[in-house]
């Protein structure tokens, strides 16, 4: 989306005020306190939406095309859509900001993002390794992940649910694959040095063989280069040693593992550009790249589910078929890196933001610097009193009751800065009714742990109905906590972090 696109959207008044965007209002609150009446901050999320999937507007686009600056969280915890509305409209010359990657020069401490999710079947996602900038790409690229081809007994569907429960499909065989369209109808896109959750279902038992073909567009005017192309086979409810044609190939059934485009490796050297990146363990470690055409990845029995009743989900065939489906496994849209982009639930990195952004309206409009930095003063030493606030409200829990089970993994800062650990439970489909053994886990984990509570974000809680009914059959308490955004209740990041100190004391303590 770019700035011709605004024909029928007024231009803001000129109030002499610097401009200045955003792309969350837990960023635009920060840059208020720094500019005071000086700036007008427009924030491109609204309140209550959802940063990982929100689709910019017309008159945010506007509101970029006329900035004097914009700030964004990055480390790819906006929807890509957001940020490449960003950098295509923002006007040459004028400071774009991202915080997260940035704090680590203000003494921010950042944490690795790791998932131990742990499933009944390997967990299987989509992710593009490398930047690309050998061939000219940035954070607005994209690179596309076809699906070309499939042969195999019945229809392969890869989808993801988003946060509030609204489908995505990225690959589908039911009505085949159209080479004359560039398979637009079968490509995901990801943005580079990302990764993102999906489910992959299947119609029949039996072996099927996907076809898949890589691209990297660097940017909106450059031609594609070609990534290469590669074969993933999947063993669905078969044994996934016998498949034929590959003997003694690598069987991946557990732990955690993605479809990997390298953008920094050619595709024509020896195989290739596509791969699996596996870690068998699915504990963060050091995972092992497999040749995708000389591994199976088993879809087991026991994936075995139906087709939920949900309307919106009929592209899997109609309810209460039975489907085999590796699951996605983590709620909600989900693309991220390999950095826990979450810094603010650290307080002393949401200093760190409000530095750089000092920082930035100071070199940008001078002859208000001293202001901008009196504002800052006085922000920074009411962040202190906050810092100690949440460490003493949280110091109050006793260190055995200080376990943390929630929807979404957006609280590791929190954790790690407050002594908070994570237990958290997420569930693999927001629209489906989760497993047996996945509800035994989860009432297990409350159970073994002697958890009084769990966390729910006001924006989830109407979509985490297993959360909510295994804490009633558990007669504990269901409590709020704040990630990604504010409500009419919590319209500061304050007083967001002191309801969420609070909420944890008097849970959990």
């Amino acid at each position: 989306m770019t700035a011709s696109a605004c024909g029928g959207v007024a231009t803001p008044a000129d109030d002499g005020r610097t401009r200045v965007v955003t792309t969350t209002g837990i960023l635009a609150d920060l840059a208020r306190h720094v500019g005071g009446d000086l700036v007008d901050v427009e924030s491109l999320v609204p309140e209550g939406g959802d940063p990982h999937s929100y689709e910019p507007s017309l008159r945010d686009i506007r509101d970029i095309v006329y900035a004097d600056a914009a700030f964004s969280n990055y480390l790819l915890l906006e929807e890509q859509s957001v940020i490449r509305a960003v950098d295509a409209n923002l006007p040459d010359g004028v400071p774009n900001v991202s915080l997260a990657e940035r704090a680590v020069t203000y003494a921010a401490e950042i944490i690795p993002l790791v998932e131990n999710v742990n499933l009944d079947t390997i967990w299987l996602g989509l992710r593009v390794r490398g930047t690309g900038e050998a061939a000219g790409a940035t954070r607005s690229s994209e690179v596309r992940l076809k699906a070309t081809g499939l042969a195999g007994p019945g229809d392969l569907i890869g989808y993801l649910t988003e946060t509030f429960g609204d489908p995505t499909v990225f690959f589908d065989s039911s009505d085949g694959f159209d080479a004359g369209g560039g398979y637009q109808d079968d490509t995901a896109t990801l943005p580079p040095d990302a990764h993102t959750h999906m489910s992959w279902a299947f119609t029949e038992p039996g072996v099927y063989h996907l076809e898949l073909a890589a691209e990297l567009i660097p940017t909106r005017e450059s031609r594609p280069l070609d990534l290469g192309t590669t074969r993933i086979t999947f063993a669905v409810g078969v044994d996934p040693h016998s498949v034929p044609g590959m003997a003694g190939a690598t069987v991946l059934d557990a732990g955690h593992a993605d479809v990997t485009v390298d953008v920094d490796r050619a595709a024509d050297e020896q195989g290739g550009s596509i791969h699996l990146l596996a870690d068998p363990h699915g504990g963060g470690g050091h995972p092992e790249s497999h040749p995708a055409a000389d591994t199976v990845v088993e879809v087991p029995n026991k994936a075995l589910t139906e087709v939920p009743g949900d309307p919106k989900f009929r592209f899997l065939g109609r309810a209460g078929e039975d489907i085999h489906q590796l699951p996605q496994a983590v709620l909600g849209r989900h693309v991220h890196g390999e950095i826990d982009p979450h810094l603010w639930q650290n307080v002393r990195n949401a200093m760190a933001y409000v530095k750089i952004i000092r920082d930035t309206l100071t070199e940008i409009d001078p002859e208000h610097a001293a202001t901008y930095r009196a504002n800052a003063a006085a922000y920074l030493r009411e962040l202190e009193e906050l810092d100690a606030y949440v460490a003493a409200t949280i110091a109050e829990i006793p260190p055995s009751r200080r376990q943390l089970v929630t929807t979404h993994d957006a609280f590791g800062y929190l954790g790690a800065a407050y002594d908070v650990s994570i237990a958290g439970f997420v569930t693999p489909n927001p629209a489906t009714e989760p497993s047996l053994a996945e509800r035994r886990r989860l009432s297990e984990t409350i159970a073994n742990l002697s958890v009084p509570a769990v966390f729910l974000e006001p924006n989830l809680r109407s979509r985490s109905n297993t959360l909510v009914q295994v804490a009633e059959e558990h007669d504990i308490e269901v409590c709020t906590l704040y990630g990604d955004a504010f409500d009419e209740e919590v319209s500061s990041y304050v007083a967001m972090m002191r309801a969420n100190a609070a909420s944890l004391r008097d849970c959990l303590a």
